[in-house]
């Protein structure tokens, strides 16, 4: 039976980040999530994808599967860090071939809040990996996703999408580089030793930053990570007593909890004089609370204030973009036609049987009469020659089948017909 790829979920495109937050899952409760993404009763594979900028879920099912309302319920329920209230307006729920673009796109940065940022493809595979180690990916899910980092690898190889690569992480920079017109002589805390964290401190030291201090839960990381830019470690537990020493703070953890609230900022701009203070937050959920905004002398953008800064990226772009948007619609098609020839799969692997089945009876019976007194040698020249004949006489028809989709169903059935083939509830043969 065909199967149908769907992909339910929201993006920086359709919810604000207050809401992406409540429905974003943990990386350590992301096996348990898998498993119970599993029990919907739709489901045969299933994948979750959870970044700062979306919360996708990717899903196989039979056609008239009701996974789309499955999925939603899923999205709102307890496996979600928290209840999404009013989450229907902000979903999407895509099918088939506009799933498939969907995570091509994805894939090839085209989706992107800042479009050609390398991280994303990093994080599918990520998240590909640990839906594979848990058992969720089946064969079309396999497939799909080694075609979509093809699908990337593609693009930015065969268009300029990606010269000068920029990501979530430098445009923050670029943010505090405006506030600031320049970085030298400012004091920046960044809080998460992560990809992300790591990404921030290099595009500081890179725009002139020397006073940089790190902090992360494990403080081991914060050493190794300072090390590498001369930067300064802080204790995690301590951090909040060096608030009043920068001037510019970023989050990218991913805590459940707010690290910053307004009172303790309140505390370090008294101890500064009231001197401004600048706070970045790439946390999805949030590291700071939104109450900090409302704190005099304090300033807090969250990570959909970059939409508009990261909108400078897509200039002089639209001509290789329109390429990437070609490569993607032609490797959607390659995907769809192979997903359709899964239909056909058991009418081949059936067909393969019944000449295996002739093959071996006939040449059973010669073995066992005018054959008999051959040598084991013989026997197994013959056993090879035989195979070889049925392997021949079979190509041209399903090379055939193959390469003519829309042809497809009519030759299945003439050869179901002329051959007497019966499909079998058994484990799908690789052809």
């Amino acid at each position: 039976m065909k199967k149908k790829v769907t992909l339910v979920g929201l993006s920086h495109h359709t919810a604000p980040v207050e809401v992406r937050e409540k429905v974003a899952f943990e990386n350590a409760a992301l096996r348990h999530s898998l498993e119970r993404l599993m029990a919907l009763p739709s489901v045969e594979e299933g994948l979750i994808l959870s970044t700062c900028n979306r919360v996708e879920v990717l899903a196989v099912s039979v056609p008239e599967a009701a996974v789309v309302e499955e999925i939603k319920g899923f999205l709102a329920g307890e496996e979600a860090a928290g209840n999404a209230a009013g989450l229907e307006e902000h979903l999407y729920a895509l099918s088939d071939g506009e799933a498939v673009k969907h995570l091509f796109r994805v894939a090839a940065s085209l989706d992107s809040m800042v479009v050609g940022e390398p991280q994303i493809l990093g994080q599918l595979k990520d998240y590909y990996l640990a839906a594979r180690d848990a058992g969720t990916v089946g064969s079309v899910l396999h497939r799909l996703f080694h075609r979509s980092f093809s699908v990337a690898k593609r693009v930015r190889t065969e268009t300029g999408i990606a010269v000068r690569p920029v990501s979530v992480s430098s445009v923050a920079v670029d943010l505090a580089k405006r506030i600031f017109d320049r970085l030298e002589g400012k004091t920046v805390m960044v809080i998460g030793a992560g990809r992300i964290g790591e990404l921030v401190a290099r595009h500081l030291v890179q725009n002139g930053v020397t006073s940089l201090m790190i902090t992360n839960r494990t403080f081991e990381r914060a050493v190794e990570l300072a090390e590498g830019f001369r930067a300064s470690p802080i204790r995690f537990d301590d951090f909040q007593n060096y608030l009043k020493l920068a001037d510019v703070v970023i989050g990218s953890t991913e805590s459940p909890q707010f690290l910053l609230g307004a009172e303790a900022v309140a505390e370090a701009l008294k101890e500064r004089k009231q001197k401004a203070m600048f706070f970045i937050d790439l946390g999805v959920p949030r590291n700071f609370d939104p109450a900090i905004n409302g704190v005099d002398n304090a300033y807090l953008y969250h990570i959909d204030d970059l939409d508009e800064v990261s909108r400078v990226n897509l200039q002089g772009r639209h001509g290789e973009t329109v390429k990437a948007e070609a490569i993607v619609e032609e490797e959607v098609g390659g995907f769809l036609r192979w997903l359709d020839s899964l239909e056909h799969v058991p009418t081949i692997v059936a067909l393969k049987r019944r000449f295996e089945d002739i093959r071996q009876q006939e040449l059973l019976k010669s073995l066992s009469t005018t054959l008999k007194d051959l040598s084991d040698r013989d026997r197994r020249a013959l056993e090879d020659m035989t195979s070889a004949m049925m392997n021949k006489i079979l190509h041209s028809p399903l090379v055939r089948i193959k390469s003519e989709p829309t042809e497809e169903t009519r030759y299945l059935d003439a050869l179901k017909r002329l051959f007497n083939v019966e499909e079998k509830d058994e484990d799908e043969e690789e052809i």
